[in-house]
């Protein structure tokens, strides 16, 4: 197991920040990968990071240390995840696109056309031997409901999981591409159906989680693997009486700071429970949190970049950014090549997976004859427990959910009994108390 890595990024002064405050700023650097920070009331803090990128560093040598290796791990069957965190206008989106998408500036790109474009140079450079195939999905949280980038129609789809595909959003749509000019053509699509909004501090500020999301499937002549990138560009923390945001830019944003809130939670009961001791981990409580469960406790190599503005009239939202990444930083993840067994190398009698279309087929005809948290709960536990059934029989289906809630009302009606007989034994010692006391 290792720890996620985590970087932090500060952008260069904005002209309305040396208008308003001159050119102070709260950060002084130590090395390539700790510094000092200036808090409001003017103590210094030391942070390290795994690297720490200052004021004018390359575009190229945030994605080659941040990304690079996440893209070789995917296209070699590790899932893999990118993600920009900070304050509304902190460069989070800059660092994750560039200027634009499209921009032909070499020196300019940001992350995501970097990742297109090492994607393909990796597969290039593996051979012919190997066959691969690029999935390419878009889609952004806005007020707590996935939207489709590449289909609008597709405004609130369902976050699911499976054995086979982890954490996936069911329905959204797949989009086959072939080289990089395809792919950026593809998202630039994508990004133009992306919920933005002017305030304050930020002229076209992003009002959504965006997540791109990068399947590889590789076929080898005995196997198949299966690596995903996911790069996620969070919207960003906001204060109101900065941002001047209201009406419907005021909803936007507490919605948005309640899932970043949500996020901070699933961090600290990832990093603070006691050594050896399970903890709960809430991932349930928002989309952003469901959909990033894989990224920051499960099967993936991941990368944070907290995104700042060195200005101090923002230390303490940057503050706060930094204490988040600090927190991440403790986070272990165990990532492992995603195999699939070609039929003929099956071991003989090996059940077959469900699989996802055959599920939702089978959930849709209980959800007619049954209550939808019952199927939910359905679904939770064959995943969870690793059940497998046939996919053709929903009568089988329903005779394992009723095992399954016969044993868990078997098992809470002995621990009722348990509690009644132990009320008893209490009362009889305590008559026989009270008896003692009058003599």
């Amino acid at each position: 197991m290792s720890n996620i890595r985590v970087c932090a990024l500060f952008r260069p002064l904005n002209s309305k920040e040396i208008c308003d405050h001159g050119d102070n700023v709260s950060i002084s650097a130590v090395d390539s990968d700790s510094f000092l920070f200036k808090d409001e009331k003017e103590e210094e803090i030391e942070f390290h990071f795994d690297r720490v990128f200052y004021q004018g560093s390359e575009q190229a040598n945030i994605y080659e240390f941040l990304a690079l290796p996440i893209v070789t791990g995917a296209v070699n069957g590790v899932n893999g995840a990118i993600v920009t965190y900070g304050q509304t206008g902190a460069g989070k989106t800059y660092s994750m696109e560039g200027p634009s998408i499209m921009d032909c500036d070499e020196n300019k790109k940001g992350l995501l056309p970097r990742v297109v474009d090492g994607l393909f140079s990796a597969i290039r450079l593996s051979g012919e031997m190997t066959k691969y195939t690029i999935n390419l999905s878009m889609v952004e949280i806005y007020m707590e409901r996935v939207r489709d980038l590449f289909d609008l129609s597709k405004d609130n789809l369902l976050i699911k999981e499976s054995r086979a595909q982890g954490i996936f959003v069911c329905g959204a749509t797949n989009i086959c591409i072939s080289d990089s000019a395809e792919a950026l053509r593809s998202l630039s699509i994508g990004i133009a159906n992306r919920a933005v909004g002017e305030t304050q501090m930020n002229m076209a500020s992003s009002r959504s989680h965006c997540v791109y999301i990068f399947t590889i499937q590789q076929e080898l002549k005995k196997e198949k693997r299966s690596g995903k990138v996911i790069l996620v560009d969070l919207a960003g923390s906001e204060k109101v009486e900065k941002t001047g945001a209201e009406g419907r830019v005021l909803e936007e944003a507490k919605t948005i700071n309640k899932s970043l809130s949500a996020l901070g939670n699933v961090i600290n009961a990832l990093t603070g429970s006691p050594q050896g001791r399970a903890n709960h981990i809430p991932y349930r409580d928002s989309k952003l949190t469901r959909i990033l469960q894989d990224a920051f406790g499960g099967n993936s190599q991941t990368a944070l970049l907290c995104c700042c503005s060195p200005s101090s009239s923002n230390a303490s939202e940057s503050l706060s950014t930094l204490r988040f990444g600090a927190r991440a930083k403790h986070i272990k993840a165990l990532a492992h090549v995603s195999l699939t067994e070609d039929e003929d190398t099956k071991s003989p009698g090996a059940l077959p997976v469900i699989k996802d279309e055959s599920c939702e087929r089978i959930l849709e005809k209980l959800r007619q004859k049954m209550k939808a948290e019952d199927v939910e709960l359905l679904e939770q536990l064959f995943v969870l427990e690793g059940i497998f059934f046939d996919p053709n029989s929903v009568e089988e289906v329903e005779a394992a959910y009723e095992d399954a809630t016969s044993r868990t009302i078997l098992s809470l009606q002995r621990r009722v009994e348990e509690l009644i007989a132990t009320v008893e034994e209490l009362k009889e010692e305590n008559k026989a108390l009270k008896s003692w006391i009058r003599s």
